[in-house]
């Protein structure tokens, strides 16, 4: 048998026929390489995930794992590979390394159907990414490029090049409330429409995963988009669906090709079975929220604070710097019915510290801002006050990291390092308060951020404080957008005994009046047939802060999305109809948005509802 040549075998995680308690987690596969299982416990471990293949031939194989030590030094994240109900010997996830491929030693393989289980050991954030019987002995490669996708490809026998996935004439790039918008608006011009949202659900940073209450101008299409079921999901898929959009769920695109400056096509891969496809289409709408079509394509972007100077904003640093608005993790406490034992989590408290006020949960899908079990002489601040000392309330937006991280590259890291406060907190009320809180567990927490900022287009027009504080008139105003400044004030790097939450908020209604978003806001400079609504709209940094606000970016959504039906009508760029035909465009955007007159005016923070414990 020494004499035989073995095959390699690669069975990846998200490919496993049961999950089990583990979760897929897809967000950071184009920096990490791949979707991963995740252990998602809450302190709990959680049930094994398994699977079952074809040996062809029986062998020794060498094992390869691979994995993340994502606390090194603590290692809380361990988990175990059965094969064929016996426990391989090493505990992987405990190497002190990134993602790696794991050494787990040699391993006999039985010819036939052979089982497999992830065994978690923990109950927080175990992650599997892979596993690997090399037949020749050879390491897999670890490297994230073109060449380890591709042998990733060749291993699962999947094509080379993306399968075609239809041509049409929309297509919308993010599933987000704007994303949701403008395919809606678009479909109802007559349009085929493609949507395409690298999540399970639909909503962003509305949806069941993260669960805000869309804020700023509460349009008709949001208000009908974001309508909730019993479960909180949003009805907006069951509205697409039925509208006629071809909405491609957990695809995440990876590549767009260009030709004479416009988009003719992007390709997505699947999170289950990695399978690839090419969409085409004549206009493309960016809704990522992360300028992803910018970064695809070489669309002209704008990252960080500008300078005070640059658009004479008052709000402004007096220096450009590269701080963002950072990712928030939304969670949730509650009573048992009987005592809760937790571990000792060092590696949480490291992060933690002594912190212990659990203020700013989400109470459900739609409703945040609730408050928690507090412990100890912990500081209440920072607190969200509108101005007035009786104006504070728990914010959950002051769970927030990563405002001077690459917001591209650093999102495990965020992610993870929210992971670690929440838990050291939880901990630490547990054990300043035994026995007030000897019932307190979790409820649940998200293991998807609420994305903060990114980068943000440059169309022909920059929106600045000014333009929204002075009301500027502009000749080609399409639509209106409510809400207050809401800059979010970060710590300095390495200030702040507590940098997992906001050093301060700067909160300013203006005059509380709707200010008016310019066309040339809404489409790229140098790409020409790629339209954008959202928080990544050419905006400054500064003036973002009024216009991130998700029902303001379903009105982008609805005004680019008719912008679009007049694009291919008329067989126009957006530049081109500003130039040509913008008087067409006005009459159109305020015939189909006329219903909206009487659209509540950015809607106060909604009173938060006593969550118990």
């Amino acid at each position: 048998m020494s004499n035989v040549d073995l095959p390699n075998l690669l069975i990846e995680a998200e490919d496993f026929s049961e999950y089990g308690g583990w979760v897929l987690d897809s967000q950071f596969e184009s920096v990490m390489g791949s979707p991963y299982l995740l252990a998602h416990g809450l302190g709990r471990p959680v049930s094994d995930a398994t699977t079952s293949f074809e040996v062809g031939i029986a062998g020794e194989y060498q094992l390869f794992v691979r994995a993340k030590d994502w606390v090194p030094g603590h290692s809380p994240g361990r988990f175990q590979l059965l094969i064929n109900d016996v426990a391989v010997a090493k505990e992987f996830g405990a190497n002190g390394e990134d993602w790696n491929w794991e050494v787990g030693g040699s391993v006999h393989l039985p010819q036939g159907q052979v089982t497999l289980a992830l065994r978690d050991l923990t109950g927080f954030e175990g992650r599997c990414d892979a596993i690997y019987f090399s037949g020749d002995g050879v390491v897999p490669p670890n490297e994230v490029d073109a060449s380890s996708r591709a042998w990733r490809k060749q291993q699962r026998g999947l094509p080379e090049a993306p399968e075609d996935n239809g041509n049409f004439e929309v297509v919308v790039v993010g599933g987000g409330v704007s994303g949701c918008a403008a395919a809606l608006a678009a479909v109802r011009q007559g349009h085929s429409v493609a949507l395409i949202h690298d999540r399970p659900v639909l909503g962003g940073n509305a949806s069941t995963e993260i669960g805000l209450m869309p804020r700023g101008t509460q349009g008709a299409v949001l208000r009908e988009l974001s309508e909730r079921k019993e479960n909180g999901d949003l009805k907006a898929y069951d509205i697409l669906l039925d509208e006629g959009v071809a909405v491609f769920l957990e695809q995440r695109v990876f590549a767009a090709e260009t030709k004479q400056n416009k988009i003719v096509s992007v390709d997505t891969v699947c999170s289950r079975g990695g399978h690839e496809y090419r969409i085409s289409g004549a206009i493309f709408i960016d809704t990522s929220g992360v300028a992803m079509l910018a970064t695809l394509t070489g669309a002209k972007t704008m990252f960080g604070r500008e300078s005070r100077e640059q658009f004479g904003e008052s709000y402004a640093p007096d220096e450009a710097d590269h701080m963002h608005h950072g990712n928030t993790l939304f969670f949730r406490t509650r009573m048992a019915d009987e005592p809760y034992d937790f571990p000792e989590v060092p590696w949480a408290t490291e992060v933690s510290k002594d912190y212990a006020n659990l203020s700013g949960q989400l109470v459900r899908p739609g409703l945040e801002n609730g408050p928690g079990p507090r412990a100890g002489e912990n500081p209440d601040m920072p607190e969200f006050r509108f101005g007035g000392a009786n104006d504070a309330f728990p914010a959950t937006h002051f769970w927030e990291y990563g405002q001077w991280l690459d917001p591209y590259t650093s999102g495990e890291l965020v992610r993870d390092y929210l992971m670690r406060a929440l838990y050291g907190t939880f901990s630490n009320v547990k054990r300043m308060e035994k026995r007030a809180y000897a019932n307190l567990e979790f409820d649940w927490m998200a293991f998807v951020a609420a994305q903060g900022e990114y980068r943000r287009y440059c169309g022909d027009y920059v929106l600045t404080e000014n333009d929204i504080t002075g009301h500027t008139e502009f000749d080609d105003a399409l639509i209106g957008n409510d809400g207050s400044f809401c800059i979010h004030c970060a710590w300095e790097e390495g200030e702040g005994k507590y940098d997992f939450r906001l050093k301060d908020w700067i909160w300013d209604n203006r005059d509380g009046q709707s200010y008016t978003i310019p066309f040339r806001c809404l489409y790229s400079c140098n790409i020409e047939n790629l339209m954008m609504a959202g928080k990544h709209i050419s905006v400054s940094h500064v003036a973002s802060s009024a216009t991130k606000l998700m029902g303001n970016g379903a009105q982008h959504g609805v005004a680019v999305a008719l912008a679009a039906h007049l694009c291919l009508t008329l067989e126009k760029t957006p530049r081109e109809l500003y130039e040509q035909h913008l008087e067409e465009l006005k009459t159109l955007v305020h015939k189909e948005t006329s219903c909206d007159h009487d659209i509540e005016h950015n809607p106060p923070i909604p009173q938060f509802t006593p969550v118990p414990g």
